[in-house]
């Protein structure tokens, strides 16, 4: 019998919602929230596979999982705090890796879609790694934001000062290039609408010409 990779994301969705139940147990109702938000998050994948007829791989579900685990057990189980400055970059590489990776797969898909939109290999290349360095500057102006008008509640600042924030973003730059190496290395082997077709199901192709009209 085959094994189903997905049950590895289902353990990880699991986990986060004990760990939503751990937060609620010692009055971390912020940790709590967060959690039941991230279950949520977590489920997207199956949402666009129902509505986009869009297959998300065991891999990117998996790695989203464990991206909203990673930040959600992070600050409910001190991680954060207790395992500084390690655990923090750790996080932020797995994080960029996913919005990496989901960067990628949505190119693919929009040039399948699109007559128009059409990428050369090292095109695909700078755009994930930029698309990535964008992302964490995003979430870097959203930990300072927080940091301002929330520090007092927070079980730690998310910013440590400069040299926190730009180890963030040079992590957030190592995880974009890891999958942008990795990205364009397999369209050597098989082209952006190649891969594209081993995601998408019949019923994606009504949905695509849908959107063309």
């Amino acid at each position: 019998m085959k094994f189903n990779y997905y049950y590895l994301t289902y353990i990880l969705q699991a986990l986060i919602v004990l760990t939503s139940a751990y937060s609620f147990h010692i009055g971390y109702y912020a940790g709590t929230f967060f959690g039941l938000v991230a279950v949520g998050l977590s489920l997207i994948p199956v949402l666009v596979h129902r509505r986009l007829h869009i297959v998300v791989p065991w891999e990117v579900t998996f790695l989203i999982a464990l991206t909203l685990f990673l930040h959600i057990g992070g600050y409910s189980y001190l991680w954060y705090l207790h395992l500084y400055p390690y655990y923090d970059k750790f996080a932020h590489l797995i994080a960029s890796m996913t919005v990496a990776l989901l960067g990628f797969l949505a190119v693919i898909i929009i040039m399948r879609v699109s007559p128009y939109l059409r990428f050369e290999r090292w095109e695909i290349f700078f755009f994930i790694v930029i698309f990535t360095l964008a992302f964490g500057t995003i979430w870097e102006i959203w930990e300072f934001t927080m940091d301002t008008l929330a520090g007092p509640y927070l079980t730690k600042p998310l910013q440590q000062g400069n040299t926190d924030t730009m180890l963030d973003l040079i992590t957030d730059l190592c995880g974009g290039l890891i999958i942008a190496l990795l990205g364009t290395y397999y369209l050597k082997r098989k082209s952006a609408n190649e891969w594209a077709d081993t995601l998408i199901e019949p019923g994606f192709d009504k949905i695509a010409a849908r959107l063309k009209r």
